[in-house]
């Protein structure tokens, strides 16, 4: 039996706000790695799958508690970040942006390949919500507890990171990016500012990661190309935001989650299969063409 539309509309926004908090949390950290160095990191979900991967090891294989399990994951995702500014970002520094967007779509198969070999690629795997509870909205909706907590840590991060780029290491990345040269002549490390950047833009990735996994199952390549699947929504986020605007990203990670699962109504999907997917990509293409620079675009000093 089809549900009335506002009751559609409504349970799809909330689905949709839902999800668009890991698609933001995965815009977040390729906005943050893009004003600071100017590259577009295609890793970036991929540092979140292979923390995700760390802590369902520790958790469930290793018998760590929960807690412990969070912050091994994110560990790994970080470690992974550095190590990708260091191995490849840093050797290839003064290549063209294609080289290293190539570079960086290396290090995410490289990390999917290394999944694979870590359990194998025929396993599917369920990682245990921080907290089992749901509740039903008033329209009807089921939200967990877990989602909520995903909503949570997206707020604290934006807010933190709108107060980091008014602090002076959030204004040397700044300074870095746009006068290196510049910068390290008044004593900024632009070596250091970029490991900050990729450290923390990897820690948004981990805790995308962690926090969707329970959400589904997931296998090597989860939040790339998975059930999630939220490398290229991050990417649109991103674009929303025009590459710069932090809370841009936050709101254009959650327009396209409302927007995906929106298009996605039954009144809509029955009549086009992959209705979601298509109009998301439409709805892109016409920013693009009327307004290039995103529609979510804040001053770089203080967005």
């Amino acid at each position: 039996m089809n549900l009335p539309l506002y009751e559609q509309l409504a349970l799809a926004l909330t689905a949709g706000v839902l999800r668009g908090a890991v698609y933001a949390l995965v815009a977040l950290g390729i906005v943050l790695v893009f004003r600071g160095s100017g590259i577009f990191n295609f890793a970036q979900a991929e540092f979140g799958t292979t923390g995700l991967f760390a802590a369902y090891w520790a958790l469930e294989i290793k018998g760590w508690g929960y807690p412990t399990s969070f912050l091994f994951g994110m560990g790994v995702a970080i470690a992974l970040g550095l190590l990708t500014e260091r191995l490849v970002i840093h050797p290839l520094r003064d290549s063209s942006r294609v080289t290293l967007l190539v570079g960086t779509a290396g290090v995410a198969l490289a990390a999917i390949g290394f999944q694979f070999w870590w359990f194998n690629e025929t396993l599917v795997m369920s990682m245990p919500k921080i907290n089992e509870a749901f509740f039903m909205t008033p329209w009807g909706a089921v939200v967990t507890v877990q989602e909520l907590i995903t909503l949570g840590v997206l707020a604290v991060v934006a807010v933190g990171l709108a107060l980091f780029f008014r602090s002076p290491s959030g204004l040397a990345i700044q300074a870095a990016q746009q006068e290196p040269v510049a910068s390290e002549l008044v004593g900024i490390s632009v070596r250091r500012v970029s490991m900050l950047t990729w450290g923390i833009a990897a820690a948004l990735g981990g805790l995308a990661g962690i926090l969707a996994g329970p959400y589904l199952t997931f296998s090597a390549g989860f939040l790339s190309f998975g059930a999630v699947g939220a490398l290229l929504p991050g990417f649109m986020a991103a674009v929303l935001a025009g590459m710069r605007s932090m809370p841009g990203a936050v709101a254009g990670g959650l327009l396209v989650g409302c927007i995906e699962q929106l298009s996605s109504l039954s009144i809509l999907d029955g009549a086009v299969p992959g209705a979601g997917a298509l109009v998301l990509f439409v709805f892109l293409l016409g920013v693009l063409l009327v307004r290039p620079q995103g529609i979510f675009v804040g001053k770089v000093a203080t967005a």
